[in-house]
């Protein structure tokens, strides 16, 4: 069985678009008919950007941790676009660490700052075109935000708290603006290929996207507040 998704004459706001994820979340609403407004901190021209400019992409380069940034963004998409149909928070990082007592506070702020503060931010902003549209807001968790565990304690902490908001802004904006969040466990990036032994379990991340896309179409209208596991096997 297939499954095409048609977001014709809708407008999507993809954070942390020029990573391995955001650029496939990106690929998927293009191909899928939306006007895209991919947004990130790395120039999309740049050599650490996995996202290719094309037709259907306008690129809004910004620092999603300063608030007056993601203002202007969402401004401007908007000015552009006349909307916003559909916020994608993909924005994020993975750090391990040490213990609690021996980690530093400048890797518990860079986190939080990069993996939460993202997705404030960018609901906030995005929050009143979302309820013009009776949008969707798709934001990233992860499995490992279930439950505590030793050495990424401070990142484990961060995606249990996107899980928490993204059931905040459910419970906000019931009847108006859906939110829902997804739980990758380890994604096949480039980045993981470095770090570790590649398995065929991994999750690659144009499944996540589908999956993001489908929290954003009709077939999920009565979906809100949902944590939607995408590790697979992994």
């Amino acid at each position: 069985m297939t499954v095409d998704f048609d977001f014709t004459d809708h407008v999507a706001v993809v954070t942390g678009s020029c990573g391995a994820l955001g650029s496939a979340v990106v690929e998927a609403f293009v191909d899928s008919g939306a006007t895209v407004a991919a947004c990130d901190i790395v120039d999309i021209n740049s050599e650490d950007s996995l996202l290719e400019p094309q037709e259907g992409v306008s690129f809004y380069q910004a620092d999603f941790t300063d608030e007056d940034a993601v203002e202007a963004t969402m401004e401007q998409v908007v000015d552009d676009h006349d909307r916003i149909d559909f916020l994608l928070n993909i924005a994020g990082t993975w750090r391990g660490g040490d213990p609690i007592e021996d980690t530093d506070v400048s890797q518990f702020d860079m986190l939080f700052d990069v993996n939460l503060k993202t997705m404030f931010l960018a609901s906030k902003h995005a929050l009143p075109e979302l309820q013009e549209t009776e949008g969707s807001i798709v934001s990233v968790s992860a499995r490992s935000g279930l439950e505590g565990g030793e050495g990424d304690g401070i990142y484990r902490s961060t995606k249990a708290s996107v899980k928490i908001m993204t059931e905040t802004i459910a419970e906000e904006n019931l009847g108006t603006v859906r939110a829902n969040c997804v739980m990758p466990s380890v994604l096949d990036t480039p980045m993981n290929r470095e770090m570790m032994t590649p398995s065929e379990e991994w999750v690659d991340p144009s499944q996540v996207a589908r999956v993001m896309q489908f929290l954003c179409s009709d077939a999920a209208e009565v979906t809100s507040g949902a944590a939607v596991p995408v590790y697979g096997e992994a």
